[in-house]
């Protein structure tokens, strides 16, 4: 029986890695294409790519089950004008590749994945966001219009199309909760500004298993918000993050503060102080059922 590739553009950082295993486990091949090649286990091929050029790399999506675009460069920078450049570009670039890619397909893949961000809601308060909500204003909503309207011009009548808004992914001593976990550590873990922003965050197994809906499933097709159904303020999700790392009780960092240590961390104040309200209506109607649908399950499961 012939085994099922998968092609996991970008696919070497920590969404890809999680993915690349549980797609191991359900007896797929997976092929990571990305700028720096390393030497992994065979079940982990990985092949050279610039994200927007043409390559031998196109050939692997030649009778693929399903390519997984995760390309992108991190948001967690300055905004300089020439990092404000590359995010757009990397995001947009690697969209357009894939989509010609695929035209020249003899077999093309039967489903694409595009990872995108809940950051196109903006910073939106207490309204609530489904996939029906208004983009929001700014220049990370500005991003997401462009990578998405990308995507959605692609013309790829025989490849089904899904596109996932991602919220913050937990996982275990990886990416932002990684260095939170650091903060809560040392009694730093106090609720950033006044609190009240809201986290959309998902459990990565629950991720993993959207991942997998988009890849099988023959209805899943759209926009999928890619987030738990129950989002919290900053101040509940550090609370329950001290809990489980029994710390009752951290200083509040003040909004001062976050401005200061983003400018010292090379980053930008906005990723802690914006939240947005996303709720993942789609996914629900469809009958997923989550595995960490609280935040406390979530942690519980990753820390104890």
């Amino acid at each position: 029986m012939e085994i099922k590739r998968c092609v996991l553009a970008g696919g070497s950082g920590f969404l890809g890695t999680a993915l690349a295993e549980e797609l191991r486990r359900k007896g797929y091949e997976s092929v990571v294409l990305t700028r720096a090649p390393k030497n992994v286990e065979e079940q982990v091929r990985q092949v050279k790519w610039d994200g927007k050029t043409l390559g031998e790399w196109v050939d692997l999506l030649d009778g693929a089950e399903a390519v997984v675009n995760l390309t992108g460069k991190s948001v967690n920078c300055r905004y300089t004008t020439e990092n404000r450049r590359e995010i757009v570009r990397s995001r947009v670039d690697s969209v357009n590749v894939i989509g010609e890619a695929i035209s020249r397909c003899r077999r093309p893949p039967k489903a694409w994945v595009q990872c995108a961000s809940l950051a196109i809601y903006g910073d939106a308060g207490e309204r609530v966001c489904d996939e029906t909500a208004p983009p929001g204003e700014g220049f990370s909503s500005e991003t997401c219009l462009l990578w998405e309207r990308a995507f959605n011009s692609a013309k790829t009548p025989d490849t089904r199309k899904v596109l996932l808004r991602i919220g913050f992914a937990l996982g275990r001593g990886e990416g932002a909760l990684g260095t939170l976990v650091k903060l809560v550590k040392f009694y730093l873990g106090g609720k950033v500004g006044d609190g009240q922003q809201y986290i959309s965050w998902l459990h990565l197994r629950d991720l993993n298993q959207m991942f997998l809906w988009g890849i099988e499933q023959a209805d899943i097709e759209g926009v999928f918000n890619a987030t738990s159904p129950n989002p919290v303020t900053n101040a509940e999700f550090m609370k329950e993050l001290r809990r489980v790392f029994n710390r009752p009780w951290s200083p509040p960092v003040p909004t001062w503060a976050v401005h200061i240590g983003s400018w010292l961390m090379g980053t930008e104040a906005e990723l802690a102080l914006m939240g947005r309200r996303c709720f993942p209506r789609r996914f629900q109607e469809k009958g997923f059922e989550f595995l960490y649908p609280s935040l406390r399950e979530a942690l519980e499961n990753l820390f104890r």
